[in-house]
């Protein structure tokens, strides 16, 4: 089952249990989902790798939201977003562990052959390619700079 059908089947749960963050997370999802498959040049089809593309910018935009409501003193909004989070990591890949992206991101600097921050740019371009989905481009991006200052 893909994981667009998994979101659907997972609607019809929440629904029935009555579990209205859940279903809202998920009803938001599955409307980004089809406005992708749907897109003008798309072929009607949502791939794995584009939907945790989707899933992975659908968490960064509910954080950065529940930031901005802690910031306004409004912390039942912020504790939806946080909540909507949960729901929708739930349907991501297992993400690394900070010792495994240490191993990857120190195998990538190798084989590109960095020397130092004014590398980052490559090494950033091969690690986000291979890390997509596994680990978040921030921390992607921290364990890079740490590693080439070294």
């Amino acid at each position: 089952m893909n994981l667009f059908d998994q979101i659907s089947e997972d609607i019809k749960k929440a629904m029935l249990a009555k579990e209205k963050v859940k279903l809202e997370a998920l009803r938001g999802v599955k409307k980004e989902f089809l406005e992708a498959k749907t897109a003008k040049g798309s072929d009607g089809s949502l791939s794995e790798e584009i939907a945790v593309k989707i899933l992975q910018k659908m968490i960064k935009q509910r954080k950065d939201s529940a930031q901005i409501f802690q910031e306004q003193n409004r912390p039942e909004l912020a504790e939806n977003e946080l909540s909507e989070v949960l729901v929708i990591e739930a349907y991501l890949p297992a993400q690394m562990s900070d010792a495994e992206l240490t191993a990857a991101v120190t195998a990538i600097i190798t084989s590109v052959g960095a020397a130092g921050q004014q590398d980052m740019g490559k090494v950033m371009g091969v690690a986000s390619k291979q890390l997509a989905g596994k680990a978040e481009g921030r921390l992607i991006s921290e364990k890079v700079k740490t590693l080439l200052a070294k």
